[in-house]
């Protein structure tokens, strides 16, 4: 019996690929041994011989993908239904796609691969595995599969059914049973676009990119995720041809990984570095977090780059997040123009791009890889039905973000063949304004300190040193220009310049005179406004003194003092100080007046001279990966001190922390437990019982989904007894019953063998508002007749879960 049933299946197979219908057929059996060797298609059903007329399907009968696309974009996944009209249904079918122009004999006459969804309704042909047939052969209406389309290149696809009615089968080789869709134009193309010539501009250009995210729920609704929705920190560079940092049509590396999956970029920027001169600029914006907020509330974050003849391209990349592995961002943007010169002008909308590292299809899917490794590619409206881009008419998604890059500057002679217009000249002399101090605002720096001395004491060249200590970084984002700056300079009167013209500041006030009768001495000071161009010390005077005299008439004082002591320490570690000598009184004047004598002595002393520039530092090291992978972490960097011991202590830090922010961590569903199972929901036969638990955390951030929250089991108390009622009485009972699906009623009165039942009465109300509850129902006895057993005449009770969804 199982052997003809599965040749009337090839056989209705064989008449569903070659359109032909079959009333009446017959067949050449053939041996088990050779089906056996079958290469596991479909190509041994040629076998068979059909016979008989064709006839027309029946137009009850549809197959229809979602949304009725006429093309399908290769490596999308479609939703496939087939139905039937009421008051039609059907009890078999077969569903197939082969390529336009193939009957099926080899494996490459089949298109794209079928995913079963649910194993009840629905499974692969057993002796066909590219065609999807019924689990178990019984009434239906509608089935539904998911369909993959083939890559890039088949052409146009025939999705065909085969409708099974008893023993009649329907079927259209054009009509309501078939779907005919061709390949769609990419919109990227296979590959990012190289360009094809060499750059022929001169000198180099200066640009600014601003990067605005329009990724909002108001312009993308569809399971917006409105927790820790944000744009990762943007990574990019200015680059030659030689070196892509990510396209369309490759593969992604480390680091385009950990950005599109992670949205860190710190392995991305490392493999930027390492590519040496193959790179000009390293561009680099910070995360937002939310997504979108309005511009009067944070501005659109953006950079500065440099472009030149060899490294004229532009990349750049962000994380959609939370996400699988989406991302938008420009690949290899060619700013050089066929006429030589440099674009003035990009503005581009973005859609999201897949990776192809991970194979979720919601923004918060839990992780799953993609083995092997897909291409980078665009996503599109008809990737899968449960994606928040996914649109059935197969429509344009909306873009995300747009990206604008500006020309805000060039230097260096140019050559561009078209000359410049009005703005191009306005932008540059901007510009040239500006060069004077080009420190970002987000940077606040110390003043310059005073240049230091010469390295060379000849006529050779030298260099001098000044520095400037960061105060603030306000957007980590933005890099901050140098703390040190050098430039050449010569040994003491080898300059043309006067080095000996100093710009002093006035006198100080003189100090009081040394003592208080008599002759003393007494010193004024001045300070050095503007070292010497050459950077050498002045020449000109800071100190002098002079004689004065308090009280010429004054008598020595007879006091009686002791010898001065030691002179103590010199204020200053280097430099000019003040070191300061006590002598005490013996024996003040007999006259009680005050002892004239001094008693401190003060002047000045004179330490090694000071440099000025005690720190010489390197340049800070990259920031470290974030402490955590996941959540809020910290990172570091260290940069080392140069400068010897002797040139004094340095203050500046050596090391510095900031926060970091990686995707939240998942956290997985957490249920209560079991309840305990319930009554039987019947008081004799078969029956069931249920238990519930309720959902205590839904799942976040891609952690485990949450299991079941109701399960049922079957119950048997007992056989029920009937009683002895007569005929008559049963007749009565079937009238009941029918009058009660005649009306409607959900329920009806109800009257057992012996007895007569009162109706149901109504739903209690549900014990849990969500997370899964119960409900009961009763029915008593209102009359009990002569000669019923007293089993046959208890009350009856039935319960149903509710509000079995989560809390």
């Amino acid at each position: 019996m199982l052997g003809a049933a599965v040749r009337s299946r090839v056989l209705l197979l064989q008449c569903f690929i070659t359109g032909s219908l079959c009333n009446a057929f017959t067949f050449t059996e053939e041996p088990a041994e050779r089906a056996a060797k079958s290469d596991g298609y479909c190509s041994w059903i040629l076998k068979t011989q059909p016979q008989g007329a064709r006839k027309e399907g029946y137009n009850e009968f549809r197959l229809r993908v979602e949304g009725d696309p006429e093309n399908y974009q290769p490596g999308s996944t479609y939703r496939v239904t087939l139905y039937a009209s009421s008051p039609a249904y059907f009890r078999g079918f077969t569903l197939i796609a082969l390529k336009e122009g193939r009957n099926g004999e080899k494996e490459e006459d089949y298109a794209g691969n079928f995913q079963v969804i649910d194993e009840e309704d629905t499974q692969f042909m057993t002796n066909c595995p590219p065609a999807v047939t019924e689990s178990t052969p019984r009434r239906r209406t509608r089935i539904q599969v998911f369909w993959t389309a083939p890559p890039s290149g088949t052409g146009c696809v025939l999705l065909k059914a085969s409708i099974v009615q008893r023993k009649i089968i329907s079927f259209q080789d054009e009509g309501s049973l078939t779907k005919r869709m061709c390949e769609k134009e990419s919109l990227y193309g296979e590959a990012t676009e190289k360009p094809m010539l060499d750059c022929c501009a001169c000198g180099t250009a200066k640009y600014r990119v601003t990067f605005y995210g329009n990724w909002s729920e108001k312009l993308h609704p569809k399971d917006y995720p409105r927790r820790a929705n944000h744009w990762s920190a943007i990574i990019g560079a200015s680059h030659s041809r030689n070196y892509m940092l990510w396209e369309y049509g490759g593969y992604a590396s480390e680091g385009v990984k950990q950005v599109a999956e992670l949205g860190s970029p710190v392995k991305m920027e490392e493999e930027i570095r390492q590519k040496g001169d193959e790179v000009l600029t390293v561009i680099k914006m910070k995360a937002q977090w939310p997504a979108w907020q309005p511009l009067n509330v944070r501005a659109a974050p953006s950079a500065e780059f440099s472009v030149d003849r060899t490294r004229h391209l532009m990349s750049f990349l962000a994380m959609l997040g939370p996400s699988p592995d989406w991302n938008v961002g420009l690949s290899a943007e060619d700013l050089c123009t066929k006429e030589c010169g440099w674009v003035q002008k990009l503005v581009q909308d973005m859609i999201p791009w897949d990776a192809g590292t991970d194979s979720g299809v919601t923004y918060e899917s839990p992780n799953k890889p993609t083995v092997p490794q897909e291409k980078i590619r665009p996503l599109t409206s008809l990737d899968h039905p449960q994606s928040p881009f996914y649109d059935p008419e197969g429509g344009a998604i909306t873009p995300v973000a747009r990206v604008m890059v500006e020309r805000i500057a060039r230097k260096g002679e140019q050559c561009n063949i078209v000359p410049d217009n009005v703005d191009d000249i306005v932008a540059d002399i901007a510009q040239e304004e500006k060069e004077e101090d080009d420190t970002p605002e987000t940077c606040i720096y110390s003043n310059w300190s005073p240049w230091s001395a010469c390295s060379s004491s000849t006529c050779e060249k030298g260099k001098r040193m000044r520095q400037r200590m960061l105060k603030a970084q306000l957007d980590l984002s933005v890099p901050c220009p140098h703390t040190q700056d050098f430039e050449p300079c010569m040994g003491p009167g080898c300059s043309d310049e006067d080095t000996t013209t100093c710009m002093m500041s006035e006198w100080i006030t003189w100090s009081p005179c040394s003592v208080s009768c008599g002759m003393g001495m007494r010193s004024r000071e001045r300070y050095v406004k503007q070292f010497p161009e050459d950077g050498f010390s002045c020449t000109l005077p800071t100190e002098e003194t002079e004689p004065c005299t308090v009280n010429e008439d004054c008598s020595p004082s007879s006091c009686l003092v002791t010898e001065w002591g030691e002179w103590d320490a010199c204020s200053a570690t280097c430099g000019m100080g003040l070191k300061r000598r006590e002598r005490m009184v013996k024996m003040p004047p007999s006259d009680g007046s005050i002892c004239g004598a001094e008693v401190v002595d003060v002047e000045k002393c004179m330490m090694p001279e000071c440099h000025t520039i005690p720190c010489l530092l390197s340049p800070w090291s990259d920031w470290s990966d974030c402490s955590v992978t996941c959540g809020k972490g910290t990172r570091t960097r260290q940069r080392i001190l140069k400068s010897p011991a002797e040139l004094g202590e340095c203050a500046e830090e050596l090391e510095q922390m900031e926060k970091c922010m990686l995707p939240e961590c998942p956290s997985d569903c957490l249920v209560s437990e079991w309840s305990e199972w319930s009554e039987c929901n019947k008081s004799c036969g078969k029956g069931h019982t249920i238990r519930t638990r309720m959902i205590k955390l839904e799942p976040q951030f891609g952690g485990d989904p949450c299991p079941e929250t109701v399960q049922r089991r079957k119950c048997k108390i007992r056989k029920c007894n009937h009683g002895t009622a007569d005929s008559e009485e049963r007749k009565r009972r079937k009238e009941a019953r029918k009058r009660k699906n005649k009306q409607g009623r959900e329920e009806a009165a109800d009257e057992l063998a012996g007895c007569k039942m009162k109706p149901w009465s109504g739903w209690t109300d549900c014990t849990k508002l969500c997370g899964g509850g119960i409900q009961e129902r009763l029915m008593t006895a209102k009359k009990r007749f002569r000669g019923s057993q007293l089993s046959s005449c208890k009350d009856r009770k039935e319960i149903r879960a509710c509000n079995v969804h989560p809390c």
